[in-house]
């Protein structure tokens, strides 16, 4: 007779066996989960590769009427721009282009998923902007820079010979979201992008990537004459210099006719270029724009730009490029940070947007979590974005560039939701009027099928984390203005006490918060360093005055004293708390929210979230605890009575050094190990 429990154990096997298993929910589908084989007819003008992966994508995912693809100009559409419309028993989508119809057939299948029964019997839609691109800060060894989800995509030593799977699968997520150009490699480039056996990998990936209608750029850089072919000097007026990038671009050309162009960081964090050879940077620009405009390419050059001197940091660019207006030639972006100082959780926008109204202009964005808790924090971007365009009207710029947080792990971006800024920073490219709502809506009804679950509130509540996530770090962190508070090295924990001797001051987060015992902030109003004044007058008068300054950049622009009474009535000291506090709590309400989802999210991602919200609290504090005693020593005034009370001490927390290099995030277990 059979025991009872192998009885058990043998009708368990055989449950199994009969059972079929559920896809493991590793979050390498992203938000491209279509998983029915629908086999809807669809009809495609003519046979290419681009409109046959369009077709592809709705056979797989399609679930309603025939579709019918047809190239053809309509007014009001722009070249990559597309139209949807139901017509005799069809869906027909119209482009003049073939990418304008791929664009077209991800659309459709975004609106089944996220608004199935309500989308209107005709969309038109139209890229905000022609040039949609990502920078990937990806090094020819495989590290990122500044990257928190594993190691770079690119595998130059296999290229060109072997092809990973996952760069199609990149060229398609991106496509669905309209980005239209990718630079592979760090802006703090190696010469050695543009040797020939570089270029034979680049090429083959632009192939690849050309059915998607992404084009490859390429970050350069400007001492490559000297380093690949030993010339005495990379000087741009020089003769010799410019016949050598002429030929460097017609070889690229020769291998990539629909290369992209250039991005340049020049004479920045020791980079070299064009002023250390006594020219200024529309030479370097123009010398470059000239060799690619033959054939039609672009150059981007960066405006971070800022070197040892008494000048507030936050001015240097403006005073650098400003009076360089007009001198570009036409083929030249300059590619300009959203802030004016780094990527800050919390940033103005930077004066250089409206002040060079004789240059194109490209934003730059961080996508990657550099200063925002890297991939282990929930920071949802559009908000911040969004933020940036109250100030900078969209139609004002050429281009949007986002700086990539993709890397190798199973999920591209490291953090479950992380992959929702790569999401946004690619719709937001497309249509700059999109609510940061809208596309958390998207992304969640895509992402984990929160609309189609039992739950009535999954949705809704999950939504809710997204829009106040970016917000909670700022209160955290850095709240009110203050910024650069982070501790040496890895921009990841808080060291608002940091002296390295020999260091750089402006690297010093005492530079930026000078913090004593009459108040703390950094004064730039026409009292202070006068960085008001390169804003528009309008702008300027609401930052200059202590009143009226938003209470989001207060200490940004002014040294307030501690007691200094903020418009609900508290001291600044109390708000400070406040809001370090409020962050706090904000955090333990994400847990809750997310803890509550548990029977509607797969396991493996409910888990890894969790885990990681666990971190983030952990964070939280670390930052609240740290900050707000180091600041206490200067303020000499109590908490308030409704704040929660430092867990840690001042001391204790001096004494947490973390190792993290600069291209890899830490995880859970490996923060809480070095604490």
């Amino acid at each position: 007779m059979v025991s009872s429990w192998r009885r058990w154990l043998w009708v368990g096997c055989l449950w199994l066996a009969l059972t079929p298993t559920m896809q493991a929910e590793d979050g390498s589908r992203l938000w491209l989960r279509q998983s029915a084989v629908a086999a809807v007819e669809v009809e495609i003008p003519k046979q290419s590769q681009t409109l046959q992966i369009a077709a592809d994508e709705l056979r797989k995912g399609w679930l309603g009427q025939p579709v019918s693809l047809r190239l053809k100009k309509e007014k009001g559409v722009s070249a990559e721009g597309f139209s949807i419309c139901r017509r005799e028993g069809k869906v027909v989508l119209t482009s003049a282009s073939e990418t304008g119809l791929l664009y077209a057939a991800y659309h459709l299948l975004r609106l089944q998923a996220t608004a199935p029964d309500n989308w209107p019997d005709e969309v038109i839609e139209n890229p905000s902007y022609p040039l949609r691109i990502l920078n990937h800060w990806d090094n020819l060894d495989r590290t990122v820079e500044r990257g928190y989800a594993g190691r770079s995509l690119w595998d130059w030593e296999a290229l060109p010979s072997t092809l990973s799977d996952r760069y199609e699968a990149y060229a398609r997520a991106n496509a669905s979201i309209g980005i239209n150009g990718t630079v592979l490699n760090n802006v703090n480039a190696s010469p050695q992008i543009l040797s020939h056996d570089y270029l034979l990998k680049v090429q083959a990936l632009a192939d690849l990537f050309r059915p998607y209608g992404i084009r490859v750029y390429l970050s350069v850089n400007f001492a490559s004459p000297m380093v690949l072919d030993h010339l005495s000097t990379a000087d741009p007026l020089n003769p010799t210099v410019i016949r050598w990038w002429k030929a460097k671009v017609k070889e690229i050309y020769s291998l990539i006719p629909d290369f992209g162009g250039f991005l340049v960081k020049a004479n920045s964090e020791g980079q070299p270029g064009p002023c250390d050879f006594g020219r200024s940077h529309a030479d370097g620009a123009n010398l470059l724009a000239d060799a690619l405009q033959p054939y039609h390419g672009i150059v981007m050059w960066r405006a971070f730009v800022y070197s040892p001197s008494d000048a507030d940091r936050a001015k240097q660019a403006y005073l650098e490029f400003k009076p360089l207006d007009g001198t570009f030639r036409s083929n030249v972006i300059i590619q300009v940070k959203n802030g004016p100082i780094d990527f800050q959780p919390r940033e103005p926008y930077s004066p250089l947007f409206g002040a060079m109204q004789h240059t194109p202009l490209m934003a730059e964005f961080q996508i990657t979590q550099e200063y925002l808790g890297h991939s282990n924090h929930i920071a949802y971007l559009a908000p911040m974005w969004k933020e940036f365009f109250r100030f900078v009207a969209p139609s004002s710029l050429k281009a949007i560039a986002g700086v990539s947080n993709i890397g190798t792990d199973a999920n591209w971006c490291g953090h479950p939701f992380a992959a929702a800024n790569w999401y946004a920073f690619g719709r937001l490219a497309w249509n700059a009027e999109l609510t940061s709502e809208a596309i958390a809506d998207e992304w969640l009804s895509q992402t984990f099928d929160t609309r189609q679950t039992a739950s009535p509130t999954l949705h809704t509540d999950l939504r809710h984390l997204m829009l106040a996530s970016r917000e909670a770090v700022v209160d955290y962190m850095m709240p009110l203005g203050l910024h650069h508070q982070f501790a040496w090295g890895h921009h990841y924990g808080p060291e608002p006490w940091c002296d390295v001797p020999g260091a750089r001051p402006d690297w010093m987060p005492s530079y930026y918060h000078k913090a004593n015992a009459d108040g703390i902030g950094f004064d730039r109003s026409h009292t202070g360093s006068q960085a008001t004044a390169q804003y528009p007058d309008s702008i300027a008068a609401l930052f200059d005055d202590v009143h009226r300054c938003p209470d989001e950049y207060l200490l940004w622009f002014h040294h307030v004293p501690w007691n200094h009474r903020m418009p609900d009535g508290s001291t600044l000291w109390e708000s400070l708390c406040r809001h370090y506090d409020q962050g706090v709590q904000q955090v333990r309400a994400f847990q809750k929210i997310w803890d509550q989802s548990e029977p509607y999210i797969d396991r493996e991602r409910f888990l890894q979230v969790q885990t990681l919200l666990k971190t983030q609290m952990r964070d939280a504090i670390w930052w609240k605890d740290g900050c707000l005693l180091y600041f206490q020593q200067y303020a000499d005034m109590p908490f308030p009575a409704d704040m929660e009370r430092p867990i840690h001490t001042l001391d204790e927390l001096k004494r947490v050094k973390l190792s993290i290099s600069n291209y890899e995030c830490p995880t859970p277990e490996e923060l809480n190990r070095q604490r």
